[in-house]
């Protein structure tokens, strides 16, 4: 099977399994907006936007660091992995073991503080998931990956169901998502390869060698990312936390696609940089470029066209107003899709250490932001300071590449994505008022005749592939 194939074969599963995962991820928050309403939502988002932060914040960057490092022929590959899996256990255990004792002092009702400490544990599965899931992507496993996933969706929505119809409330809730998360991370243990608790100290060292530069990144990455799920509860009513929190759940899924693509991609790019295969580099460099475009720009398009309807269809009448903090939101694709790309890009590369000074000035301003535009103007104002901060991210990382790389992704394809993607928009607006489901498959159907006539993907690859 060529690499092309390979690389097919699992981006059509990942596809598969997330738009599987996706369309559950949608049924669930309906299921909880529904029974939840805005204000316990808010509550929901409170919560779990807290314990985002420290999530993100001590993840130091396993996922991507597994995934290289297993790409790379310096160790026993079990053995590091043993040492992997060790370092994350511990790092998690200790950071989310802090995160319900740090909520205690947050002015927030009991009930809240109750659901963080619940919710502990589902963030400290989704911790041990980064070793897993890396050592998927190095093998171009991630049907393994994907199985899990879907299965812990599947029964996080049968959790959720039947609290709702039941009438169990926000505690139960919080507790079937914890609950599914378990069973998720469970299923990726006993699917990988033999894997234990190991320590040996030159494979730790490298490890340390590797990660503290991305563990750096991604710390600062936390205080941008995560700040305004954090910041804006203290400042705004649990119904606008609610409102706001809805909307950020779409953005968070797309900004699973973006991660998907790269993750399939990370170890092609690190094992031709590695090893200076130059063009093969410069290849799977461009075709990163070329895919995460193809698939974002349109979402991006369809979203602000649609925002309304999308919110309306998924979350209900009540969370209507989410529709236009969505539209502002969407904005912040652009940017989220450049730092996707040449984050992980940077990373291929070994080029972590300079991109600290990025993270860490997007950090410092976007933080002096939230607090000085949260007061004023509320939700827009964290969304407003969202979308910079992303922007900011993505175009000084594309630079940092270009210069460190000596390549830069041709435009060209981009600006006929683009352009595909602001015609599909246009004939989904004209033809409005239309059924929502009705106008996302016509803008799928545009968008994919644009993209033929364009001739953005060649007939070779679509051959290979086939």
């Amino acid at each position: 099977m060529s690499l092309t194939k390979s690389i097919a074969k699992n981006t059509f599963i990942q596809i598969v399994g997330k738009a599987a995962s996706t369309l559950l991820g949608l049924a669930a928050v309906a299921i909880m907006t529904r029974s939840l309403g805005v204000e316990q939502f808010g509550w929901y988002i409170t919560a779990a936007g807290f314990l985002q932060f420290v999530g993100i914040f001590s993840d130091f960057g396993f996922t991507v660091i597994t995934s290289k490092m297993l790409s790379e022929p310096e160790f026993d590959k079990p053995k590091l992995l043993n040492n992997l899996f060790t370092w994350r256990f511990l790092t998690a255990l200790f950071f989310q073991g802090l995160a319900p004792l740090i909520f205690l002092f947050f002015p927030y009702p009991a009930t809240v503080k109750i659901g963080v400490t619940i919710m502990t544990l589902s963030f400290f599965a989704i911790s041990l998931n980064n070793i897993f899931i890396g050592w998927c992507q190095s093998q171009l496993k991630m049907i393994i990956q994907t199985t899990g996933e879907v299965l812990g969706r599947i029964i996080l929505v049968l959790g959720l169901l039947l609290g709702s119809w039941m009438s169990f409330g926000f505690l139960f809730t919080i507790a079937i998502i914890t609950f599914a998360s378990i069973i998720y991370t469970i299923y990726l243990w006993i699917k990988t390869p033999t894997i234990k608790f190991g320590f040996d100290k030159k494979i730790s060292k490298k490890i340390f060698e590797k990660i503290w530069p991305t563990a750096l990144a991604v710390i600062f990455n936390s205080f941008y990312l995560q700040g305004d799920r954090v910041i804006l509860p203290l400042y705004a009513s649990q119904g606008d936390v609610g409102l706001y929190g809805a909307a950020y759940r779409i953005i968070d899924l797309i900004t699973q696609v973006a991660a998907m693509i790269m993750g399939i991609m990370m170890p092609l790019v690190t094992y031709a940089w590695s090893r200076n295969l130059s063009e093969e580099f410069k290849k799977r460099f461009q075709s990163s470029f070329d895919a995460v475009l193809l698939v974002l720009m349109p979402i991006m398009a369809g979203i602000i066209v649609l925002a309304e309807p999308i919110m309306v269809i998924i979350a209900g009448k009540e969370f209507a107003g989410s529709g236009k903090i969505l539209r502002v939101l969407a904005l912040a694709i652009f940017g989220l899709s450049f730092g996707n790309i040449f984050g992980y890009i940077a990373l291929a590369i070994n080029r972590q250490k300079q991109a600290i000074f990025i993270y860490l000035s997007d950090a410092i301003i976007t933080v002096a932001a939230y607090f000085y535009f949260i007061p004023k103007f509320g939700i827009y104002g964290a969304a407003g300071t969202a979308i910079f901060s992303e922007i900011y991210a993505g175009l000084a990382l594309m630079i940092l590449c270009a210069v460190y790389a000596k390549f830069m992704p041709s435009i060209k394809q981009m600006l006929k994505i683009m352009l595909a993607s602001f015609l599909m928009a246009v004939a989904v607006q004209k033809l409005q008022p239309l059924n929502v489901v009705f106008s996302i498959l016509l803008g799928m159907s545009v968008y994919a005749i644009l993209i033929l006539l364009f001739k953005v993907i060649s007939k070779e690859t679509i051959k290979e592939i086939v």
